[in-house]
């Protein structure tokens, strides 16, 4: 039985910082990964290019169970920290918007970036190692794989989430927590796009490619400032991913498709122009048309119409309602919402409270990030901060 310092299950984000912090402290480390490459999500990111930060990264970014948990990791390992790693590997790089940064070049960038800062601290990464079985040993843990057992002093949990299933997404990380008796929350899809009802698909599948910027407005108050997307199978866009982590089945979704108020300086204006070629200056005609159609709009000369009329129709397009049908689930999914309750983890060091030795880090866990970055500073923060005391 081999035997190591640190065992990392994952060879994705957060465990390849985690392995290359420890082995920079002179620890031994193994990382086992079950698949045939490493960081398979970070490759798929960012449309190939990897939106590996965000300027704006703060806390409030994130979606957990205990709002305070992120907030030491985030602060000992920042943003412009992983930039400085990444500048330090000669990567170039762009903001795109809203502070996302992207490799210039590609993904595999940042893979062999996580790749040198591992061989150069003298980690091994095994692949096509599933693990079979893990179980308290001493102090430590035995690990078994289809090849052969190991045993480590310390295991470090990377394992992801439920998203991407094509990649070889599991539940193995969340099986693992709960055999060692700690608190799993309920997983569902983030950072997804919505699906219709039936009878608004009939009326909507139509505008399929259409896109505009919008406000969208979740019932818990979530707010981004972002595009929306429609697809033969529902929305999309950011503006939906954003708001799919807030939204609950059975809510309604609010889209801000014109700013309140607008309508009612164009009457004097244009007051023979009818609304659906004025609106159609403002909004994709498509999506005009729609309105119509929908009976959610009737279009006449605007002067035709009451001060009260023109006031409902503002306040319909400046809340633009939508009740999903559901999400497209971890198909398409970016991230996984819920995980291990980070009330039985340590804030400082992502270790268990009940189980010496044994750390979980990235999106295993409850925490949730925006979309634009946020989600892969959370992996190197976490892991960072795993990789200084592991």
């Amino acid at each position: 039985m081999q035997a190591w310092d640190v065992i990392v299950i994952g060879a994705g984000a957060a465990g390849l910082m985690c392995a290359a912090e420890a082995g920079k402290r002179g620890r031994r480390v193994l990382v086992l990964d079950h698949g045939k490459r490493i960081g398979r999500k970070i490759l798929m990111s960012g449309g190939g290019r990897c939106n590996f930060t965000n300027y704006y990264t703060e806390p409030a970014a994130y979606l957990c169970g205990n709002p305070h948990f992120v907030k030491s990791a985030l602060a000992r390992y920042t943003q412009w920290d992983f930039i400085a790693l990444v500048e330090k590997h000669g990567i170039a790089y762009h903001e795109k918007t809203l502070g996302q940064l992207f490799c210039d070049d590609s993904a595999q960038n940042i893979v062999d970036m996580l790749v040198a800062e591992c061989d150069a601290a003298g980690v091994t990464i095994r692949l096509r190692a599933e693990v079979l079985n893990v179980e308290p040993m001493g102090e430590g843990f035995a690990v078994t794989t289809a090849g052969e057992p190991y045993r480590c002093q310390s295991l470090v949990v990377a394992t992801g989430g439920l998203s991407m299933p094509k990649i070889g997404a599991s539940p193995f990380g969340y099986r693992l927590a709960e055999q060692f008796g700690l608190k799993v929350l309920p997983t569902r899809a983030g950072l997804v796009p919505f699906t219709l009802q039936p009878e608004d698909k009939q009326t909507l599948e139509g505008l399929s490619g259409v896109s505009l910027p919008v406000v969208a407005k979740s019932e818990c108050g979530a707010r981004f400032v972002e595009n929306l997307l429609f697809t033969h199978r529902g929305v999309s866009g950011p503006a939906v991913l954003q708001i799919s982590s807030y939204w609950q089945p059975g809510q309604r979704v609010c889209f801000e498709l014109l700013t309140e108020g607008s309508l009612t300086g164009a009457v004097a204006e244009s007051p023979n122009q009818e609304l659906k070629t004025w609106l159609a200056r403002y909004l994709p005609k498509r999506l005009v048309d729609a309105l119509l159609a929908r009976g959610e709009l009737v279009s006449k000369p605007l002067k035709q119409y009451t001060h009260k009329e023109l006031a409902a129709i503002e306040q319909r397009l400046a809340a633009w309602p939508l009740q999903p049908g559901g999400t497209e689930g971890y198909r398409t999914a970016e991230v996984t919402l819920g995980g291990v309750d980070t009330n039985e983890l340590s804030s400082k060091t992502m270790e268990a409270k009940k189980v010496p030795n044994l750390y979980f880090i990235g999106e295993v866990m409850d925490v949730t990030g925006w979309l634009g970055g946020y989600n892969f500073q959370w992996a190197w923060s976490s892991g960072w901060v795993c990789g200084q005391v592991v």
